[in-house]
């Protein structure tokens, strides 16, 4: 990427399970809120960005629990790329 962010927002096709597997399968990056680092950094955000809200006001705002937030750290992109298609194979999505 050039000129802006690296954070990018999707749901996995399933269910939170779904989206722990995926986040667990990752080698790169790391389970984590923070935005500020250099490393990549992925988060299940209906539990890291906003557990204080009730379920019913989290998906009125359209944040499932399958929704993963990837900020993406200064990784090598093709190893990046890499790591997130070998977790959507491991993980069965």
């Amino acid at each position: 990427m050039q000129g802006g962010g690296g954070v990018v927002s999707f749901e996995i096709d399933g269910d939170a399970a779904a989206a722990y597997r995926f986040i667990n399968a990752l080698r790169i990056a790391t389970i984590g809120p923070s935005l500020g680092g250099v490393e990549s950094m992925v988060s299940p955000l209906a539990v890291m960005g906003y557990a204080n809200l009730p379920p019913e006001e989290r998906l009125a705002l359209g944040i499932r629990d399958e929704l993963v937030r990837f900020c993406c750290g200064i990784e090598e992109t093709d190893d990046l790329l890499a790591d997130i298609a070998q977790a959507f194979e491991k993980s069965g999505e």
